[in-house]
């Protein structure tokens, strides 16, 4: 069982010709304001491998998993081996200073591991969690899982070991696709509801001129509105994008008065089919949604 869409896409990818795996949030739900109903409880009761990002995202799974997932070997992301990691960006400026990518160490363990201080979605201090938005940390996951499956389940080692490979390939090539859709855009501005971007703009190049909430769980003052308002007329940025989890009257009032258009991006994949191309389809969504909208061509 997967906690999102994408990672449910790259447990699929390796799961593929044996089985296919739950997922715990739908994609229309964010994991900011999401509560366990008793379905979900069952789903974790009954689940042999959950693979999840981690507290800092999924904050609300800490105590659930000691009660209800105690058999379950918990595959928990952010403390993989071989993964870019990333700071916050301070004030949630994509031109903020940021740390080197943090390489970790990591384990997947029969048990939640983390802090025992409760938090959703922190993004004040510690470790950006959309770390899924990047290709390369795809193929570090999907190699992570197929490890998993093929531990839990040695008859079909094999198999998951060998979908994970023609998967790594698939998402090599995603990447150079992604590189050529987005190189006639790079130097051109764009803002965001919140900075979930992070790994994306780092991967394919891009210039993100900040967000409008540091954290959706606090809404932005008008003080802050008015910031950011200016600096989208300071750097002439064409976009400003909402995400569907979210309602888009903050970038509604943000961008009144300024050139910049309102569009959508959705890093959970809300609206797609669920399945082994669910990864390749929200990472193509978005490099069309943010090319589009910088070249003007979604009018």
């Amino acid at each position: 069982m997967a906690t999102i869409p994408p990672l449910q896409s790259l447990a699929a990818i390796a799961m593929e010709g044996v089985g296919f795996p739950d997922v715990l949030l739908s994609g229309g739900e964010t994991p900011h304001s999401f509560a366990l109903r008793p379905s979900h409880s069952r789903m974790l009761s009954s689940a042999d491998i959950i693979i999840r990002i981690g507290d800092g995202f999924e904050g609300f799974l800490k105590k659930p998993l000691r009660s209800l997932a105690r058999r379950a070997t918990v595959l928990q992301l952010d403390s993989l081996a071989g993964l870019e990691l990333y700071a916050y960006r301070r004030t949630g400026g994509h031109d903020d200073k940021t740390e080197e990518p943090r390489h970790t160490g990591g384990h997947a363990s029969g048990h939640a591991s983390g802090h025992d201080h409760d938090h959703d979605h922190d993004h004040e201090q510690g470790i950006d969690p959309h770390l899924w938005l990047h290709t390369g940390n795809a193929i570090v996951v999907l190699r992570a899982i197929s490890a998993a499956l093929s531990k839990a389940d040695p008859e079909n080692a094999p198999i998951y070991q060998g979908n994970a490979a023609r998967g790594a390939i698939r998402l090599r090539a995603l990447k150079l696709e992604i590189d050529r859709m987005l190189s006639p855009v790079r130097e051109r501005p764009y803002f965001v509801f919140h900075d979930a971007w992070q790994y994306f703009d780092r991967e394919f190049s891009l210039r993100g001129g900040g967000s409008i909430a540091i954290s959706p769980e606090r809404k932005p003052g008008a003080r802050r509105l008015a910031e950011v308002r200016d600096s989208i007329r300071a750097t002439g940025a064409r976009c400003v994008f909402a995400e569907p989890q979210f309602p888009p009257a903050l970038v509604k009032t943000v961008i009144r008065g300024t050139a910049a258009r309102l569009a959508v991006l959705d890093p959970l994949g809300a609206g797609l089919a669920k399945g082994s191309g669910q990864y390749f389809q929200l990472m193509r969504s978005l490099a069309k949604g943010i090319s589009s909208c910088l070249k003007g061509t979604d009018r």
